[in-house]
């Protein structure tokens, strides 16, 4: 012990590498657990007839089953969320780094905001949306457009998106943050010695410069999105539909919603459980080709820029 002191050993250093190291494989072990148990348990279920076969044969056979509406059902959720959250996302991390003073009250305020918004519960969101969305908004569409007929005020798939594209949007603000932040102010400079006005530079030489950085807020969005299942609860999904949404006031199946149904509504548990674990691995491969397709286009995207 001597010795090694003697030639500057740092035993504690070695130690907190150990550990953290140790913590590290620890949560990587953890994770192919899960997938592999996910995996191995929802390959046997996972068929052609599964992937694309509806609920009509039966909902709790695991020899008919299928999961396509609620493919259908989370992909268009998905899409309709991206479509709200990522302009509105972006305008706001736009006026927080390009407008706002970092030191008024108005900055510190918003930025509060954010920084709560991120971390209410995911039921508290859906609760929201069933009181906001549905109840105040849709009725009062109703009220105004319809002569009080049902049409708007009852959960559909806009107001699940809508409240989805509330609950992902902090992820987006700040990935985009970031992503302005990352622009060198030198070219911010440049624009503006050349005559283009502060509009002009944020639209034609900032956002391009900062895209990929949208893209990582947009594909957090859309990984968070694609599993949440409280949110959707009260505002849009469906326990058993017999057709596809056709209308964003329809309401839909969703994948982690039926994940949900399969595992608490079962008249028998042993025997669904093949259906439930193909479900989870449905939305894992569904979920996965989501944030492989947005990564793809974020590279491209760098690919170009790099290349001028």
């Amino acid at each position: 012990m001597t010795i090694l002191r003697a030639k500057g050993y740092d035993w504690r250093s070695t130690a907190f590498h150990a550990v953290t190291l140790a913590a590290t494989a620890l949560i990587v072990l953890a994770v192919i657990v899960i997938i592999g148990d996910i995996v191995w348990h929802g390959a046997k279920q996972v068929s052609w007839h599964f992937v694309t076969g509806g609920t009509k044969e039966g909902m709790f056979d695991a020899k008919t089953a299928g999961v396509f509406p609620m493919i259908f059902g989370t992909l268009a959720l998905v899409l309709l969320m991206t479509v709200g959250v990522v302009p509105v996302g972006v305008i706001t991390a736009v006026y927080l780094t390009e407008y706002a003073k970092s030191l008024s009250p108005i900055t510190r305020i918003i930025r509060s905001a954010i920084n709560n918004l991120a971390g209410v519960p995911s039921i508290v969101f859906g609760l929201f949306g069933l009181g906001f969305f549905v109840q105040f908004v849709g009725g009062g569409l109703d009220q105004m457009f319809y002569g009080g007929e049902l049409h708007y005020r009852k959960p559909a798939l806009i107001w699940a998106a809508a409240t989805m594209a509330i609950m992902t949007l902090p992820v987006v603000i700040v990935a985009t943050e970031e992503a302005l932040r990352a622009v060198p102010n030198g070219l911010r400079e440049a624009s503006l010695a050349l005559g283009a006005t502060k509009l002009k530079t944020i639209w034609k030489i900032v956002l391009p410069e900062a895209l990929p950085g949208v893209l990582t807020g947009a594909i957090l969005a859309v990984g968070r999105g694609a599993g949440e299942v409280a949110p959707i609860m009260f505002t849009g999904a469906a326990y058993y539909l017999a057709h596809l949404p056709t209308n964003w006031t329809d309401q839909f199946m969703h994948l982690g919603y039926h994940v949900f149904v399969l595992s608490t509504q079962s008249p028998d548990i042993e025997r669904t459980k093949p259906i439930l674990y193909g479900s989870v691995l449905v939305l894992l491969l569904v979920t996965f080709l989501l944030n492989l397709t947005g990564v793809l286009v974020r590279a491209k995207i760098r690919s170009r820029l790099r290349h001028g």
